[in-house]
This record gives structure tokens, sequence and C-alpha cells, in this order.
């Protein structure tokens, strides 16, 4: 059995026995967990050398009573640390993640469209540092802000567990992070053929009601949240709309020209 592009002009490269391919996800799979073992190794010295907790903390101290949040196990600092590392090991080892991916998947391009490697992975990596700041300092200060203050009692107050704030902030932050990824997914989607700059156009609404499930799963379903992420989701997929059609035209210029030269 084998795995064949099938898009006129592809590479000889692009076909390999159906085992290889398994052999390589696994080798690619293998160098991520390394990678990620890697960084987290990384993440938990830097979580011991600097205030990790305290940045992490940051968004909330404001307001709570003490600017401290609680926990109820023993377990719970050691544990804190360890996701705390494996969350900024991640980050740190994403570029080489996205490398991988971009190995595994680069055999079904043109050989002109290879070149778009570095570009990408680099575009990807900076979409997703852009992502999880917008997250961390404009989503998450506002969202806590809005949710903590939306019924305040004086016979009341917040009693924050770390492992429950720990959970939504990084779920939120991460969530952003990847949703700013959508550009990069979506070109490489037209680049091998699955979607095409009119079926984007023409299914933008079932695409924004797709963003505005997304957007309620992954936030607290909050308006502001929501729409704090469903916005720039909108503004990707418009981006990428352009994007694809500018790519496009520019593999039809490129095709034209090797197929004047050949002729000649």
């Amino acid at each position: 059995m084998r795995l064949r592009r099938q898009t006129q002009g592809a590479t000889d490269q692009a076909e390999m026995p159906f085992l290889d391919h398994l052999d390589e996800l696994r080798s690619r799979l293998i160098r991520a967990l390394l990678a990620l073992l890697v960084g987290m190794v990384i993440g938990l010295v830097a979580v011991t050398q600097w205030d990790v907790l305290g940045i992490v903390q940051r968004p909330i101290a404001d307001l709570l009573p003490g600017e401290a949040l609680n926990y109820s196990s023993v377990t719970t600092p050691f544990i804190t640390i360890l996701k705390l590392g494996f969350i900024v090991g991640l980050i740190a080892a994403f570029p080489y993640l996205a490398w991988q991916a971009w190995g595994f998947l680069s055999p079904a391009l043109y050989e002109s469209e290879r070149k778009f490697a570095v570009p990408a992975i680099a575009s990807g990596t900076i979409l997703f540092i852009a992502g999880i700041s917008m997250a961390y300092f404009l989503v998450l200060p506002l969202g806590l802000r809005i949710l903590l203050n939306f019924f305040t009692f004086d016979e009341l107050n917040p009693v924050i567990m770390i492992n429950e704030y720990l959970t939504f902030a990084v779920r939120l932050i991460l969530a952003f992070g990847l949703i700013f990824e959508l550009p990069v997914v979506l070109v490489f989607l037209s680049l091998v053929g699955i979607v095409t700059p009119e079926g984007l156009a023409k299914y933008r609404r079932h695409a924004i009601v797709v963003m505005a499930v997304v957007s309620a799963f992954l936030t607290p379903a909050d308006p502001y949240t929501m729409l704090a992420m469903m916005l720039p989701m909108m503004f990707l997929y418009e981006l990428s709309v352009i994007m694809t059609r500018v790519i496009r035209r520019r593999r039809q210029e490129a095709e034209a020209t090797s197929g004047e030269g050949s002729s000649a």
C-alpha cells in the first residue's frame, strides 16, 4: 500500500510505502517527546530559579484578599511546580515541535513550496507568542475582573485555589496560542489541496458558527472572553483567505513559467 499525493507535479519523495510513513511518524514523535522532556527540565529549572508562579499569579493577585492563592493539600506545591515546568517546557519546545510536524508533512509539497519551512515555523512561533501574550496581558486580567465582580457580597470573600486558577489560566492562555496558529494551518491545507480560497470564502458563515462554538467551549463563556477569542479568529480567518489566494496565484505563475521553459 502506498500513499501518494493526488496533485499533478508531486515530487517523487511524496510517494512512500505506508510502513515507511509509520516509521517516519514514530521517529518524529520520539524526537518531539524528547524535546518536551528537555523542555520540561529547562522549565523546572526556570520555575525553581525565577518567580514563574508569581508571573502566572499576577493577573489575579490584585483581586484576591492578601494577594495570594491558596492550596489545601501538602502535595499541591510539588504538583504545581511540575505543571509550571511542563508549561514552560512546552512553550520553549514549540519551535522544534513545529519543525518536526513540518518535516513529516513536507513530502506532500512541491519542492518550491518547501522553501516556506523556515518562514512558516517562524510565523507560527510569532503567532503562538502573540496569542499567549494577548491572553495573559489583556483577556485573562479583564476576564477575571468581570467574573470575580459579577456578584459582590460583603459577607463573602473569594478563596481561589491554586489548582483551579492554574487550570483556568493555562487553558485560556494555551487556547489563544493555538487559535493564533489558524493562518499557518489553513495555508498548509491550501498547499496540499485540501482547502481552496473559494471554499474558505464560501463557507465563511459556517466557519463563524464553528468559531463561536469553539470560543464558548474554550473560554468561561462570559461575553467578553468569548468575543475576545472569536474576533481574532475571524480576523485570522480572513487573513488566511487572502494568503491562500496570494500563494495560489504565485504557484500558478510559477507553473506557467515552468511550462513555458519546458516547451521552449
